[in-house]
């Protein structure tokens, strides 16, 4: 029901506000997104062309393809366990997956060996997941802790983005943290000043950042990091992560919506947009290791992606296709690998127990 053209969401959030105060950026995009009734991951399909937003997978099959190669290297260095976990975080509409399944589909022993989980919490997806995987229908689980204890390989493509985030901001008195409020003009944001307990979060390089400086952290990212690399510790495996993010903090907010594939403001229809946040890899890193796992050093998704051999894979590709299929092939991989694309602004980083 709508209440003063706000839509349902806005009116519980609001509601909440008024019952216990401002709440954090973090707090709201849970709400926004995961809300049981009208969060945006629990009713939308927000993925593809008609969606809000294209992933790599949507872009290429390629890209599916390498991380495929990449799943097959691992289970290959861990001397081919048998039984082992192929498990994908976020699984969107299944296009990654079905590619890679695709992809090993030759790899001798991998198929009969692998067993297939997937996390979602976007339920309304999963007809769509279960179609794209229709020769090979996953299991699902809600957390890592419910998968069965066994080797695991570990996808995680535009998963972390999703994860809420804390915003603080240095002011002239201190640090403040940034909340969501209700002002005349509906949902909008105000600064508190931290507690001694909530300023421990602001690492000491930036304890002393200039004034209107951001600082972003995800509580919930770290944890779910900290627990996969845990797993993987206890059973072996390995977890590929592939981002938008960064390498170290930049100083500004990053907290995004988008709808239609436009830019849209982050109060503007709670549960209609997607909210995003940029990943930080380096703190995904650190609670790798925190947690035991080793944690290798975060490249771009171009270099990560050639190293693979995409660039073979398209001329493989390019040889029994046509002229207007080669040239869009040739366009696809340089929207996945240039620097000036998806090349750098993606980041990718593997943790192995």
């Amino acid at each position: 029901m709508r209440r003063d053209g706000m839509n349902a969401l806005e009116a519980i959030i609001r509601d909440a506000i008024d019952a216990r105060g401002a709440m954090t950026i973090a707090a709201y995009m849970e709400m926004a997104l995961q809300h049981p009734q009208y969060g945006y991951y629990r009713v939308r399909e927000p993925v593809g062309r008609a969606g809000d937003f294209v992933t790599a997978p949507e872009v290429s099959q390629m890209f599916g393809e390498m991380i495929g190669m990449w799943c097959a290297q691992s289970w290959k260095m861990l001397g081919c366990p048998s039984p082992f976990a192929l498990v994908e975080l976020g699984p969107g509409c299944g296009t990654m997956m079905r590619d890679i399944l695709r992809a090993t589909a030759h790899v001798g022993g991998f198929h009969d060996a692998m067993q297939l989980f997937l996390i979602d919490s976007d339920a309304a997806l999963r007809d769509r997941q279960r179609e794209a995987l229709a020769d090979r229908p996953p299991r699902y689980i809600e957390t890592i802790g419910q998968l069965p204890s066994m080797p695991a390989m570990i996808v995680a493509n535009e998963f972390f983005d999703a994860l809420p985030v804390r915003q603080f901001e240095m002011t002239f008195q201190g640090w403040a943290e940034r909340v969501v409020v209700v002002g005349e003009a509906g949902l909008g944001m105000a600064l508190r000043p931290v507690s001694g307990e909530e300023a421990v979060l602001i690492p000491p390089a930036w304890r002393d950042a200039r004034p209107g400086a951001v600082f972003e952290i995800s509580p919930a990212a770290q944890g779910v990091m900290r627990d996969v690399a845990a797993r993987l510790v206890r059973d072996k495996g390995a977890m590929l992560v592939v981002d938008y993010g960064y390498a170290a903090p930049p100083g500004y907010a990053t907290v995004q919506a988008v709808s239609r594939h436009e830019r849209a403001d982050i109060f503007d229809r709670p549960g209609e947009v997607d909210l995003t946040a940029h990943v930080d890899f380096t703190a995904l890193a650190g609670a790798a290791r925190a947690a035991g796992a080793a944690a290798s050093d975060i490249v771009g998704q171009g270099m990560f992606l050639k190293n693979l051999g995409i660039d073979i894979r398209a001329d493989m590709l390019k040889k029994r296709a046509t002229l207007p299929q080669t040239a869009a092939i040739d366009c696809d991989l340089e929207r996945l690998v240039s620097p000036d694309k998806m090349g750098e602004l993606f980041k990718v980083i593997e943790v192995r127990g």
